[in-house]
């Protein structure tokens, strides 16, 4: 391989196809960790090993190796889960992990704090619940993400189909999963001959890639976040097709403005039976053009910028031998959940239960991992995850609801009747002590926050508006952050950029209010925006809305989608 690729890359060509010396590793009892190569390649197979930060400082100081443990991610498309399956999560987690079960913002489940000597039984364990964490993380194809509307039943039937298809077609199709984890058998959904890999070659992606499918008017995925967004154009129950966006992205590093946030470009309509085909397409684009030199440009956003988007269409159309469609007509409403019971159109029930974080994890009264364990045990239909890290409890005929409701209360999960408008739209990575690239507090500065923002908010009388509020750790961009319409950025531990003014539908970036502060200037700040906001709103108008059109902050010329679909004929 060539010299200037980037050192990931030859990890990769020399892994023998996912496998380096990962059961080697697993077998030295002599550390709880394995080779830095291992690391790289053990993403592929849905995990990534870490240490307890909390206590590196110390250990050091008592010259022992880090408090090391593996995080572990589920690919489970759409975030369906049947009760049985959650019981079965929940078993292993109970057993293996520390911290509960984390939903994350890609729709599934992640643990923390797995012992090497028990990684292989957790991975055991998931299989054995009729899942995989082939592929949740590495440079291929993620989790699929699809909406979750309860609303529209059938709908999501459609969709959860097609986000099931997509799933299956781009997992690995290499046997070392099956070898190092399961002992050789067959894992569901993967065909293929050993040790070929007729999408991604023998190097993979340059970097992770993500497919999402949004619902109009819903758009509870952020759909123009991922590397390959589509939306489902349905007309009277029938799905028609989807539009295509292609090139979204939250990653992004401090002081490097060669890096950043970007939304997808939309490039065109597809019908269903072709959207297989398409999406391949567009992974070997990227596959064949992403930079394999520099990581944090490899994203299929900087393949786009670095030649064109007329070019990335141009070459899509030439590889699949035909022109993609004019875009259709849809309209996003918002990017949020709802939570409470919500009656489908086909007559079912479904409860949506707001979890502060996605953490399911007892703590005093409000214990909501043996609560969903008690309601799994109960419930005759399937449970939902939300990209916002939230859950439903679908499908639920009209006389089960009052037992649900009972369990909900008996352990906390009710919450969400008294939570504030805010509180409803947060999202938080889980950045320290568990994750590597944290520069801050996120997950655990949550709940610190939030009653300081709602005091303020309670102050001016908003404590029902929704606002999105989002909170990371890093730049990089787990939960999104550039999508919130307040959103902190960690720089160092107590020190954020306060970033401002997104959209409420996820169509519009937001941008930098206030670089490196702490916590008494962004409380400050945002009391004086909420008296603002208080005193001269519009009726129903949102507060990025209100921030863009009292020019708080400059309208945006790039970071945002262009097309108003509405006006399309």
């Amino acid at each position: 391989m060539s010299g200037n690729l980037s050192h990931l890359e030859h990890i990769k060509a020399d892994s023998n196809f996912l496998r380096g010396t990962i059961a080697q590793g697993l077998a030295d009892p002599v550390t709880g960790a394995i080779s830095e190569a291992d690391t790289k390649l053990l993403k592929f197979h849905g995990s990534y090993q870490q240490d307890d930060r909390d206590v590196r400082d110390e250990r050091r100081r008592r010259k022992l190796e880090p408090a090391y443990g593996f995080m572990i991610r589920a690919r489970l498309p759409g975030g369906v889960i049947k009760p049985a399956q959650w019981l079965a999560l929940d078993r292993i987690a109970t057993e293996f992990a520390t911290r509960g079960l984390r939903i994350t913002t890609r729709q599934t489940f992640q643990w923390h704090g797995v012992q090497k000597r028990n990684l292989k039984k957790f991975m055991q364990g998931i299989h054995d619940a009729m899942a995989t964490t082939l592929a949740a993380c590495g440079d291929v194809n993620r989790q699929v993400v699809s909406s979750v509307n309860p609303l529209l039943s059938s709908q999501h039937a459609i969709v959860q189909e097609w986000t099931e298809k997509l799933s299956a077609h781009f997992l690995p199709r290499t046997r070392a999963y099956a070898e190092i984890w399961l002992d050789g058998k067959k894992v569901e959904d993967v065909g293929g001959e050993p040790d070929e890999e007729p999408i991604y070659g023998s190097t993979y992606l340059p970097r992770k890639f993500k497919i999402g499918i949004a619902i109009p008017p819903v758009n509870d995925i952020d759909v123009f976040a991922q590397d390959l967004g589509l939306i489902a154009i349905i007309e009277d129950g029938r799905l028609l097709g989807f539009n295509i966006a292609a090139g979204g992205g939250m990653g992004a590093t401090h002081g490097d403005s060669t890096t950043y946030p970007r939304l997808g470009s939309l490039i065109g309509f597809i019908e269903p039976e072709r959207i297989v085909e398409v999406a391949e397409t567009i992974v070997k684009v990227q596959r064949d053009f992403g930079n394999r030199s520099e990581r944090q440009h490899a994203r299929l956003k900087y393949t786009i910028d670095s030649r064109g988007v007329q070019w990335f269409k141009d070459e899509v159309q030439s590889r699949l031998g035909y022109e993609l469609q004019p875009l259709r007509p849809y309209r996003f409403e918002h990017n949020g959940d709802r939570y409470g019971w919500i009656e489908g159109e086909d007559g079912r029930w479904h409860l949506g239960l707001a979890i502060e974080a996605g953490r399911l994890l007892d703590n005093g009264d409000y214990r909501p991992q043996t609560g969903m364990r008690e309601l799994a045990k109960i419930h005759k239909g399937e449970f939902r995850l939300t990209c916002n890290q939230s859950l439903v409890i679908a499908d639920v005929a009209a006389e089960d609801r009052a037992r649900i409701d009972e369990l909900a209360a008996q352990y906390g999960l009710d919450d969400y009747l008294r939570d504030s408008g805010i509180r409803r739209h947060a999202i938080a990575c889980v950045a320290l002590p568990t994750c590597g690239l944290a520069m801050a507090e996120s997950e655990r500065y949550l709940p610190v926050l939030l009653p300081k923002l709602e005091a303020s908010l309670e102050r001016h009388g908003l404590r029902d508006a929704p606002i999105l509020l989002r909170l990371s750790g890093c730049p990089n961009g787990c939960s999104r952050p550039y999508l919130g319409e307040i959103t902190l950025v960690g720089r160092a531990v107590g020190r954020y950029d306060l970033r401002l003014a997104a959209d409420f539908i996820g169509q519009r970036l937001n941008t930098l209010y206030r670089e490196n502060v702490a916590e008494p200037e962004i409380l400050s700040c945002l009391d004086e925006l909420f008296a603002a906001y208080a005193a001269g709103r519009q009726p129903d108008e949102k507060f990025g809305d209100f921030l863009i059109r009292t020019e708080v902050i400059p309208p945006p010329t790039q970071n945002l989608v262009p097309i108003v679909l509405e006006t399309i004929s």
